[in-house]
């Protein structure tokens, strides 16, 4: 009995870009409660679920959460009250079917997820065991390689520097998470220093990285390379770098526009551009090479790169089972992202995981542009043994509280924690 929901709460907060979000906590008969808030997205895939905001022009510019908040309080509590906290999949299962539509447009999966997180954290709290552990098992021991985004881009730096949207570094060859993270922190202030020299800005953009003025896309790659040389490590063996151009961003019908380059190219050039990158950087993962509609494209990207780099689906695929399937099916990509609010529900963001496991696939965790301090995706990356995850640059409060918590679990974890290394990167299938 004591396990049993007794009361939801919501309310709207801010996220890390001052925009409006929601936050929910759920009590049990025993006086416990546990809170989770949810993040936003700035560049999203058109199949993403859905974000109820309530386009009320006189509040927050259109984008407050009320109505959301209230779906929660008059349509998703009453559902819920008495239901075992513990029971993730029904209670995940009831709330979609309060919805009854296939993108959560009716009540918004921002509430929905809201409300599933919270869940979880309680049935954590009332099983007695850390995050990580209540919804990964025993087996949940493997810390992620940090891949941090150092130089941001496209719509995060809004358009004023690099096409693409993230240039990562992953400090792939250390020894464990908190290694990895002081890896990552200390090329991060090397790449400070490279760009005060060449007299290029060192203002950041929303997920913590830098954002300078740059003529050409190979430019920050250079840069990056630069500073982990001068953080004295080996580019490749040491720090590895990932790319997220975000393509969806600057294509249109079937063309890519590079506008820092002045060049228009097809799939087959985009994939031919991306190789000689490989070819003279070390880079190991590439996500969204190219648009979310662009299935053909895909194939090409495939059969050129699959076997030298992680291929990582994004807005292609939208941590949805269905998507991801078809990926497989047709041999697009071989890794996919995974984001909580792009599906909108813990339980479906695991069936996207455990779909990609079972076919060797990767699985690379993601936070948002618009995050909150909230750290459920660290417990939720070691739980799902993705291996790699993705939550900004080494800096802003929002971003470093989910690599602090990877490195508290990593000591709760002792001898038991395996730091994922190089092999959390799929590079054959």
């Amino acid at each position: 009995m004591n396990n049993q929901i007794q009361q939801i709460t919501a309310r709207e907060i801010l996220d890390s870009r001052g925009n409006p979000t929601i936050e929910v906590d759920v009590f049990d008969t025993a006086g416990r409660s546990a809170r989770a808030s949810v993040p936003s997205g700035a560049s999203t895939g058109s199949r993403e679920a859905i974000e109820f905001r309530d386009n009320d022009k006189s509040r927050f510019g259109g984008k407050g959460v009320l109505q959301a908040i209230e779906h929660i309080h008059q349509t998703i509590a009453p559902a819920l009250i008495g239901c075992d906290a513990r029971q993730m999949r029904q209670i995940d299962a009831k709330m979609i079917e309060l919805d009854g539509t296939e993108n959560k447009a009716k009540l918004g999966a921002n509430a929905i997820l809201g409300v599933s997180l919270a869940c979880a954290r309680l049935g954590a709290l009332q099983s007695d065991l850390p995050l990580y552990q209540y919804l990964g098992g025993t087996g949940a021991n493997l810390l992620p390689v940090p891949c941090m985004n150092i130089i941001n881009g496209g719509v995060h730096a809004r358009w004023q520097g690099a096409d693409f949207q993230e240039f990562m570094i992953a400090p792939w060859g250390a020894g464990s998470i908190s290694e990895a993270v002081r890896w990552g922190s200390e090329v991060y202030q090397a790449l400070r220093n490279v760009l005060k020299e060449k007299g290029l800005s060192t203002g950041i953009g929303d997920e913590g990285g830098f954002a300078p003025q740059v003529k050409s896309n190979r430019e920050p790659l250079e840069y990056i390379v630069q500073a982990i040389e001068a953080a004295g490590f080996k580019p490749g063996e040491d720090v590895a770098i990932c790319i997220d151009p975000a393509s969806s961003e600057f294509s249109e019908n079937g063309i890519y526009t590079l506008k820092t380059e002045n060049a228009k190219l097809n799939a087959t050039q985009m994939s031919d551009y991306y190789a000689k990158l490989i070819d003279d950087f070390p880079v190991v993962l590439l996500e969204d090479g190219l648009a979310e509609d662009d299935w053909e494209g895909w194939k090409v990207l495939y059969n050129k790169l699959a076997g030298r780099v992680e291929l990582v689906g994004d807005d292609i695929f939208v941590t949805n089972i269905t998507y991801i399937q078809r990926g497989i099916d047709e041999q697009l990509a071989n890794s996919a992202l995974i984001k909580l609010n792009q599906i909108g529900s813990l339980s479906e963001t695991f069936d996207a995981v455990n779909l990609c496991h079972q076919n060797n696939w990767g699985t690379f965790v993601s936070h948002r542009s618009g995050e909150t301090t909230d750290s459920f995706i660290a417990d939720m990356t070691v739980a799902m043994r993705a291996g790699h995850l993705k939550t900004g640059a080494p800096c802003r409060g929002e971003r470093v509280e989910k690599y602090n918590q990877l490195m508290r679990i990593e000591q709760q974890l002792g001898s038991a924690a395996v730091f994922a290394g190089k092999n959390a990167f799929i590079r054959n299938c």
